[in-house]
């Protein structure tokens, strides 16, 4: 049976992730049940066998969750208050999760209750004494505690710096924007940037870029980035690079994040990446199998993407409705447009990615004949993530643009721009 074959294949994987969550071993095991009965009785649901480890992955998170969410309602932790939309850094570009769900996740139940008290309901030690019938020492100790957890469990490395102002400075909204359908064939392009993140990876490369929320077209993030130097991964030579990311509602804050890519004449593909680990700095590289290349890798065996696209025929798409081939890793070339943004025209070809870094999320990215990005734009599918924000998109967000994909409908989130059109 398929099932029992792909199952037997990814068992350790999944058995990992659980106890990796899950600390009481018996809890973990009733995970693991209820994690396999559940993908046994949705298989016939999974049209791309593929798949099968993302898909029963992704299960097995939700399972975790309900579990943490059963142990929070005892001890009177309303979880789902318990979100923050954090940009997380990978491949795909930046994307919101709740990170400090998820961390609270891997937490203790008595780290997670005092966390809550003291930070979401904003009580005072005295106050958190009293509620817990504990000793107001008690509590300081376990808070600080608590604290320090957290720290060691948050799973992105954030340098935090108060006061420097130098960001580039890209406009409060997105310049007015018009994208037209071009008859001409769509020609081929030299595509040499790093996949969602806009900078070429060579030596002398800086620049900046700008994430705009649709549909009130203002700036919710800036990213400073520059080539910092050559580095070598496991003897693969590539070059570093640093992205300073600041918030548009705190500009004193700034976050440096740190990777490593490599550019060839054929692919363009991260190596390594810094991450937080407790006082550690951390580099996860491509051969850090699944903690890497979920984030990070592309390409069978991690080769990168293309840089030489031309159309491809995988992704078919007249209007708004698009038609894919049943296939890993879908980059294509699926027209010619005019884009005219900021009162300037570009010809341009559209390069779409669908799900190839996160089930239910679909890109355009528009490029100029020297391959760099006049426009970016992500498209949520109706349903996706909405265990976490309750309702499909096309509620969320009743008046963006939507495309269907596979026959499914996808809604327009946030686009991107750089100083390269400014």
């Amino acid at each position: 049976m398929d099932f029992e074959i792909l199952l037997n294949e990814h068992k350790r994987v999944v058995e990992r992730f659980v106890f990796y969550r899950i600390s009481d071993r018996n809890s973990a095991e009733d995970i693991l049940q209820e994690t396999y009965l559940a993908a046994f009785q949705k298989f016939s649901m999974l049209k791309n066998r593929d798949s099968f480890k993302p898909w029963i992955i992704s299960i097995a998170r939700n399972k975790c969750s309900d579990y943490f969410r059963r142990k929070a309602t005892q001890y009177e932790i309303p979880i789902d208050e318990i979100t923050e939309n954090r940009l997380s850094d990978s491949r795909y570009g930046v994307s919101v999760i709740d990170t400090v769900r998820e961390t609270l996740d891997l937490l203790g139940d008595k780290d997670r209750q005092i966390l809550y008290l003291y930070f979401w309901e904003a009580f005072q030690q005295a106050e958190i004494a009293k509620q817990l019938n504990i000793p107001v020492g008690t509590v300081k100790s376990r808070l600080y505690k608590a604290k320090q957890n957290f720290k060691t469990k948050y799973p992105y490395f954030t340098q935090v710096s108060k006061g420097e102002s130098s960001m580039k400075k890209m406009p409060e909204l997105i310049p007015e924007y018009k994208i037209e359908a071009n008859t001409e064939k769509p020609f081929s392009v030299k595509w040499e940037e790093l996949m969602g993140w806009f900078l070429i990876p060579k030596l002398g490369e800086k620049m900046s870029w700008g994430m705009y929320d649709i549909p009130s077209r203002k700036c919710s993030h800036v990213y400073d980035m520059q080539v910092t130097g050559k580095a070598k991964v496991h003897g693969i030579e590539g070059v570093e690079l640093t992205a300073r990311e600041a918030s548009c509602s705190d500009k004193n804050d700034l976050i440096n994040r740190t990777f490593v890519a490599q550019l060839t004449d054929t692919h363009c593909r991260y190596l390594a990446a810094l991450r937080n680990d407790g006082d550690i700095r951390n580099y996860i590289t491509f051969l850090d199998g699944d903690e890497f290349m979920p984030n990070w890798g592309f390409g069978e065996d991690n080769c990168g993407k293309e840089i030489n696209l031309s159309v491809k025929g995988d992704i078919q798409r007249a209007g708004n409705a698009i038609v894919s081939a049943d296939k890993d890793f879908l980059l294509d070339i699926v027209g010619r447009y005019t884009v005219t943004i900021g009162g300037k025209r570009y010809d341009t070809v559209c390069v779409m990615d669908i799900e190839t870094y996160n089930c239910g999320v679909v890109s355009e990215q528009f490029l100029d004949r020297n391959g760099k990005t006049i426009l970016w734009r992500r498209f949520n599918r109706d349903d996706w993530a909405i265990e976490r924000y309750r309702k499909p998109w096309s509620e969320i967000l009743p008046e963006n643009e939507r495309l269907t994909v596979n026959g499914k409908i996808y809604v327009h989130w946030y686009d991107c721009i750089s100083d390269y059109i400014l």
